[in-house]
């Protein structure tokens, strides 16, 4: 599974390196390294919606403090 996140300016202003982090914690910690691929883009076209992040073509809109229910919802659910 691949997963991108938006480091672009504004998602970065609304926190995408904490939403960065917490991924990187959480594939780590329900040792999932070798089945999800994390990567970074600038500007997904969706600015006003807060962090972008997307599940191979599927579009989220994350915030730091969600960063945990989005991954039990939408990516444990996909393993």
């Amino acid at each position: 599974m691949k997963i991108t996140i938006c480091i672009g300016s504004s998602c970065h202003l609304k926190g995408s390196k904490d939403v960065v982090e917490g991924l990187q914690q959480l594939i780590k910690a329900n040792d999932l390294s070798d089945q999800i691929e994390l990567s970074g883009a600038f500007c997904m076209g969706n600015c006003v919606n807060g962090v972008s992040v997307k599940i191979d073509e599927e579009l989220f809109n994350v915030q730091p403090s969600t960063t945990k229910s989005f991954f039990e919802q939408e990516v444990l659910t996909r393993l």
